[in-house]
């Protein structure tokens, strides 16, 4: 009956599921703030209260700002060259 108990994760897989959940606690964060500012703008800035459509060039700029982002992070996790 003992051998069914799972074994405690290994030390070098614990610094992952740190790194993971914090990841996920600033993603969901940034996102939050994000929209908040969003919908904040969108109704000072509004007859009616609700988002002009966004135009398709400020979206794009949007996502490759953000692909920008994640490379320049995922680059932090590179170890220098010497």
């Amino acid at each position: 009956m003992t051998d069914n108990l799972p074994t405690p994760a290994a030390p070098e897989d614990n610094w992952k599921t740190r790194v993971y959940a914090m990841g996920v606690m600033v993603g969901a964060l940034m996102g939050f703030i994000s929209a908040y500012l969003f919908a904040r703008a969108a109704e000072e800035n509004s007859e009616n209260g609700k988002p002009q459509q966004i135009p398709t060039g400020t979206l794009l700029g949007l996502l490759l700002s953000a692909m920008s982002l994640m490379r320049q992070i995922a680059e932090s996790g590179k170890q220098p060259k010497k």
